[in-house]
């Protein structure tokens, strides 16, 4: 008896490592299963796992100890050898079927290609631009010239443009009455100036471009330019100290410019403008003595060679507003292939 229950006990100890360290065999794949001849039974291991889990793998739903069910066709499980996802997709939803062939669009060649910043809502270059403005002056407290002007510019670049200006004053110099009542009651008077007509060849840069909320509900493209350049400008003092002898011409003068302006698009080809610009010129100013201050030294008061004293530096800054027009209205962006 104690022979039996020791050789029990040796065989117990002998099968208990083995069953201990034994290891469930890995599910098999779609394909092999396929591949498995007709006839065979599953094996006792694939019963186990049958009954252990909650329903086969791809089953939806499936209970404990169901077998998987096979997919209608046989053939469309993804990822199975030789199978036929898209014609899956056809049977079971015709309206989802692509019409690509993937393994064409597979092959082809990736364009690693990212456009991070948005297109500018306005483009500049090979357009000509047409601004009508009307302008005023900002620093002469005693004479205002505001005038009408025209520019008209191509841009080279997106951002560099040649063009000329013209302003026309003439009709539109306005002397301050004030001056007039000081003069007599004081018998003081300041050299006056009153400009004909100016005339420049100029050249912008635009070095920022952006947009902002304008109204809650609208977006306004916007951007900044600074320009400068060269050209003429008309004019002829005023005659205040002697009036009754002198009467000046007209007579232009180099004059330089610069200045910065804001540009405010409402469409890609129309937009508003405020320019501040600067023109710079010599300006002949009138001899602050009269007639009778020439004849006590002997010089004729109607000698034209002493109508004028000396010449000045003198800026005359204007306020530009207006509008500026694109042409041709519309254009094509050209992106880099």
């Amino acid at each position: 008896m104690n022979k039996c229950r020791i050789g029990l006990l040796v065989a117990a100890l002998c099968l208990f490592p083995t069953s201990s360290w034994a290891q469930k065999k890995p599910a098999k794949p779609a394909a092999e299963e396929k591949a498995d001849k007709p006839g065979d039974a599953p094996g006792e291991d694939d019963k186990k796992e049958g009954a252990a889990g909650e329903g086969a793998a791809g089953a939806e739903g499936g209970e404990a100890g169901e077998a998987p069910e096979e997919v209608p066709g046989g053939e469309g499980v993804p990822g199975a050898e030789g199978s036929e996802g898209l014609e899956d997709i056809c049977k079971i939803d015709p309206a989802a079927c692509p019409t690509l062939d993937m393994n064409k669009e597979a092959a082809r060649p990736l364009k690693e290609q990212i456009y991070a910043v948005q297109q500018l809502f306005a483009l500049r270059v090979r357009r000509f631009e047409l601004q009508p403005y009307w302008s005023i002056s900002l620093n002469d407290q005693f004479v205002s010239h505001p005038a009408p002007g025209l520019a008209i510019n191509y841009y080279i670049t997106n951002v560099l443009a040649v063009g000329i200006n013209g302003n026309y004053y003439r009709p539109f110099n306005t002397d301050n009455k004030f001056n007039a009542v000081v003069r007599r009651a004081a018998r003081v008077g300041v050299p006056l100036n009153e400009y004909d007509w100016g005339a420049a060849l100029n050249f912008t840069y635009v070095p920022a471009y952006g947009k902002f909320a304008g109204f809650g509900d609208f977006i306004f493209h916007y951007d900044a330019y600074v320009v400068g350049g060269v050209g003429a400008l008309s004019t002829r003092p005023i005659p205040v100290i002697d009036p009754d002898n002198r009467n000046f011409e007209y007579e232009p003068k180099l004059a330089f410019n610069a200045g910065i302006g804001l540009r405010i698009f409402f469409n890609r080809w129309f937009a508003a403008i405020l320019e501040v610009r600067d023109y710079i010129y010599n300006e002949k100013l009138e001899n602050l003595q009269g007639g009778d201050e020439l004849e006590a030294q002997g010089i004729d008061p109607l000698d034209k060679s002493h109508w004028t004293d000396e010449t000045r530096i003198t800026n005359n800054v204007q306020a530009q507003i207006g509008v500026s027009i694109f042409i041709p209205f519309s254009f094509d962006y050209r992106l880099p292939k």
